[in-house]
């Protein structure tokens, strides 16, 4: 019987590994030359170099965040970095109707659209959770709300285009971690709407890819300010994370874990072993840090 078991986990070990690495497509930035892209919270932080990476590949973009003096900038560099064209639009998420209108734009502007990424966050606060519901259904509204409104405003070019969403989530989203109350909630909710309904589009043969990016701690200035005296681990460079979001969209990757050792491995954990994966979490939390935390 052990010899039996062993044999059975050699074998379904071979068989994973011909199914994620036989036959995958390998990226090119050319494969994004051309494409029409539009970037959700792209002033700064992740999205931001997301717009970077898409000019230096030759797409068209149009991005959105509500700082237009930043727009305007990340716009300029866009321009230097190649961009086919770029365009900005400023505004809040929390307001449907501006949700729809950017996906409006692009249509007007690029007649189609071939990647929707999802990016943008509203405020939330890093501490223990204030007994404030309203907040998290105001969170709901921007960070969760508006990506379902823009899908569904965004489908009819994505399904003739056979182009692809990206959501920008967060390991927060997949693991409930202390001091994110309302964030996680968002996070979880994205998971549950985007995951359901890739399995729609199988069903249906509809040809539009959903690519779930979860993401470890990065470097974003507005991570830093709020969590780097508490989280004990170092944060990831934004940039790499841009690109390897960019990367599992195109190749129309279901999910994208980065940094992979701390968002997929601590997975392996979650059903099988949940409190020693809580042990480890709050390990690397030290709330004494909290009162040194800009709110």
């Amino acid at each position: 019987m052990a010899l039996l078991n062993k044999a059975l986990v050699a074998l379904i070990g071979i068989l994973l590994a011909v199914y994620f690495y036989s036959g995958k497509e390998e990226f090119e930035p050319s494969m994004l030359k051309g494409k029409k892209a539009i970037v959700t919270g792209a002033s700064s932080g992740i999205g931001e170099q997301m717009a970077y990476h898409l000019a230096k590949m030759g797409a068209h973009v149009l991005i959105t965040a509500r700082t237009e003096d930043k727009l305007k900038k990340v716009v300029e560099k866009c321009k230097k970095l190649g961009a086919a064209s770029v365009y900005y639009i400023p505004g809040s998420m929390d307001n449907m109707t501006f949700a729809k209108k950017i996906v409006h734009e692009a249509e007007r502007l690029f007649g189609g659209l071939d990647m929707l990424i999802l990016n943008h966050i509203g405020f939330t606060y890093f501490n223990f959770f204030d007994g404030d519901v309203d907040h998290i259904r105001q969170l709901l509204e921007i960070n969760f709300l508006s990506y379902a409104t823009m899908t569904v405003e965004a489908l009819p070019m994505l399904k003739a285009s056979g182009g692809n969403i990206v959501v920008v989530s967060s390991f927060a989203g997949k693991i409930g971690l202390p001091l994110t109350v309302p964030y996680s909630t968002t996070k979880f909710a994205l998971d549950g709407f985007f995951s359901s309904l890739r399995m729609e589009f199988y069903q249906q043969k509809v040809n539009v890819s959903i690519t779930l990016c979860v993401l470890s701690y990065i470097d974003t200035d507005t991570a830093l300010s709020m969590v780097s005296n508490v989280v004990q681990q170092p944060a990831a460079p934004k940039e790499e994370c841009a690109f390897e979001i960019i990367k599992g969209g195109v190749l129309r990757k279901r999910e994208v874990y980065y940094q992979y050792q701390a968002t997929k491995i601590p997975m392996l954990l979650r059903d099988w072993a949940p409190e020693f994966l809580e042990y480890l979490v709050l390990k690397n939390y030290d709330v004494e840090g909290l009162s040194k935390t800009k709110q």
